[in-house]
């Protein structure tokens, strides 16, 4: 199916179309050529999504690329990559939309990056060719450093340096364990291939595989982040433009939960069913450590970025709990995460280029000056804190059910972690948007642009959706195994 590729070429080539009008046309020309690639993304992904009947695998592309050394390029789509797909289509929609007023220097090139980054993470989530999948892996990173590093804060360099060295780290130590796994498979079966469905029978079987599977959980838990592998977060989720911090915190983490979900429980089931107690502890610690963090700062951004690490920590709950409760409340959280946390990225974005400071000391007293944008933050600050009636509180909820199955302790220590981030998201509202107004700062904000109330809008009418009806998402999220062959993948065989 040729859908499949085109959602990876299609926002390169947009975004490559985006570079070459800023180099050549008017300034606003790469922000509309960049708003047409994501409208046709969606339009594309909405003809998929019409399509889709049932479980498994839904759609499949294959094409020779190396086939001496066994690769190529392999595409196959279930409903998680369905939904993961979608998400990542309604991050980068904010992103292009609001950086018109934001980036004027180089925009073009800007642009290129950004949907490069969005064409990276769509080949992640399409990706069964293991050599493929790092391919794509790589692709999202290289231009992400390039959008810290060039559009980032004052000390947008050394995040740049440790979201780069990180992130390199543990995608060198992904393809390590990749090539062992195509060696041990070679040595069982006298063929080389990348071809996921064909590993996984050596994933099962082989006694490396705990080795194996280690070297996906670390990159994995890198990205996500998990603590302890958490320390590239803050800084650059603190020190990155405002879009770079809405794609980074709404999908690019995601990509985290989905290799967990895919490479790791998936491929690897006995492995990681001995991996679970650990991997759920450090959830755990990531949940009630990094929400203490929360409370202590002052940095908006920085705060926005430690609430996301704890949530992401139910993630990891999720997936490890050995539950399809567990699991579907792991992919919901996924999904409300990315739209909550981008939102309260947007108004953290929107605080610093109206005030000209990050620091909550410094605010106060902003709900007269701007009541409507208020309400918004209210509201996501709700979201973030588990209110019922959101998507958040869905996700956070069937985790904990699914936790309890597999261990009441885990499931206690978790939900009190639901408690800080009460504090945390109150006391950001109440040092920002209540209390006495700032003398110089008395009427700071002026009206809120259009846009920015629009992508708000649209979010929360999301979170409110999915927390009324989160049906269709769990209908619709379910993983296919890698024995699992679906009528797409049929017919093209």
């Amino acid at each position: 199916m040729l859908a499949l590729p085109a959602l990876v070429l299609l926002p390169f080539l947009g975004g490559f179309a985006a570079w070459l009008v800023g180099i050549r046309g008017p300034a606003r020309m790469p922000w509309i050529a960049s708003l047409i690639t994501v409208a046709l993304q969606i339009l594309l992904l909405l003809d998929l999504t019409v399509g889709v009947h049932g479980e498994g695998w839904f759609a499949h592309f294959s094409a020779p690329w190396v086939p001496l050394l066994g690769i190529n390029v392999r595409m196959d789509m279930d409903g998680l990559s369905l939904v993961m797909l979608w998400l990542n289509a309604l991050i980068a929609l904010p992103c292009v939309y609001l950086s018109s007023r934001n980036v004027t220097e180089r925009a073009g090139l800007f642009h290129f990056l950004i949907l490069a980054t969005v064409a990276g993470i769509n080949g992640v989530f399409l990706a069964t060719d293991l050599f493929l999948f790092f391919f794509f892996w790589e692709l999202m990173l290289l231009p992400m450093f390039g959008i810290i590093l060039i559009w980032g804060h004052a000390r947008r360099t050394r995040a740049a340096l440790k979201f780069f060295l990180f992130t390199q780290g543990s995608g060198l130590l992904m393809l390590l364990a990749i090539l062992g796994l195509v060696i041990v498979n070679a040595q069982d079966t006298g063929t080389i291939t990348f071809d996921y469905f064909e590993l996984s029978r050596a994933a099962i079987v082989s006694p490396y595989a705990p080795f194996i599977m280690a070297g996906f959980f670390i990159a994995f838990a890198v990205k996500l982040p998990m603590v302890p592998f958490h320390a590239w977060l803050p800084d650059t989720y603190t020190e990155s433009p405002t879009a770079g911090s809405i794609l980074l915190s709404g999908v690019l983490a995601k990509t985290g939960g989905y290799g967990l979900i895919r490479f790791v429980v998936l491929l690897f089931p006995n492995a990681a069913a001995h991996l679970a107690p650990l991997a759920m502890t450090l959830g755990v610690v990531g949940i009630l450590y990094c929400a203490w963090l929360a409370v202590s700062q002052d940095d908006i951004k920085r705060l926005i970025a430690y609430s996301s690490v704890s949530h992401l920590g139910f993630i990891l709950l999720g997936v490890f709990s050995g539950t399809q409760i567990g699991m579907e409340g792991a992919i919901v959280q996924m999904v409300a995460h990315g739209l909550s946390t981008g939102a309260l990225f947007v108004i953290a974005g929107l605080l610093e280029d109206r005030l000209g400071t990050r620091d909550m000391s410094k605010m106060g007293g902003l709900w007269p000056a701007m009541p409507q944008f208020s309400a918004f933050a209210m509201f996501f600050a709700a979201a973030s804190l588990g209110l019922p009636g959101l998507g958040n509180f869905i996700g956070e909820f069937l985790v904990l059910m699914g936790t309890w199955q597999a261990s009441h302790t885990m499931t206690y220590f978790a939900a009190a972690g639901l408690v800080l981030s009460s504090v945390y998201s109150l006391t950001m509202m109440m040092r920002v948007f209540y209390g006495p107004s700032k003398t110089e700062m008395a009427h700071p904000l002026g009206l809120p642009s259009r846009p920015h109330l629009a992508v708000l809008g649209a979010a929360a009418v999301l979170l409110l959706a999915l927390g009324i009806y989160p049906q269709p998402v769990l209908k619709l999220s379910t993983p296919a195994g890698p024995h699992v062959i679906g009528f797409a993948q049929e017919q093209a065989q």
